[in-house]
């Protein structure tokens, strides 16, 4: 059973805040992955609340280290205050001061982000255009929507390019430095 819809205010705070959250936290990402792969097979499915224990197990030495996603947050904090923005209630604010504030910090992180990554689109053809595929493509790269079907050449419209990292250029930490800290508190005196 479905709730009331979320508001457009909402819904973006919920997107951005989930966004960054899957950046950095591999077992939550898996699982919103598994939650979305249970929602597409059984629309009544409602999800199982797992509680999250106060002290995290020790990461196996299989995890990958989590000191790159955060200095990349760090980077998006310090350039567009995007911590900051997520973190701050803003169901009292209007439409119009969100926005501006999105503008903002999108600004920031976009430039945070061109100076660190080259992200290209995963396809080149327009959103919109018409694609055939043939029956061998890489699944993590192309998700198949509406009716898709057993074998065979697929045949659609393109709704999103997608996006894929060419690459990232983070800069090595200097002396003592704990990645957790994304923004040190400021004191003025």
């Amino acid at each position: 059973m479905y709730e009331e819809p979320l508001s457009l205010t909402k819904r973006l705070w919920l997107a951005w805040a989930c966004w960054f959250r899957i950046l950095v936290d591999g077992r939550f990402a898996s699982r919103v992955e598994a939650a979305r792969a249970a929602e597409l097979c059984a629309p009544e499915f409602e999800p199982e609340v797992n509680e999250i224990p106060d002290e995290a197990p020790e990461p196996s030495p299989l995890e990958p280290s989590t000191g790159a996603a955060l200095q990349l947050l760090a980077m998006l904090q310090r350039e567009g205050r995007l911590v900051d923005f997520l973190e701050q209630d803003v169901s009292s604010f209007d439409d119009a001061a969100i926005g501006a504030a999105a503008r903002v910090v999108h600004d920031g992180c976009r430039r945070a982000l061109r100076a660190h990554a080259t992200i290209v689109p995963v396809r080149d053809e327009p959103e919109g255009a018409r694609i055939t595929l043939d029956g061998k493509f890489d699944p993590a790269a192309i998700k198949l929507t509406g009716n898709v079907g057993d074998g065979g050449p697929k045949n659609g419209i393109l709704r999103h390019r997608g996006w894929r990292i060419e690459s990232l250029r983070l800069p090595k930490a200097v002396g003592p430095h704990d990645p957790a800290i994304l923004a040190p508190a400021e004191i003025e005196l």
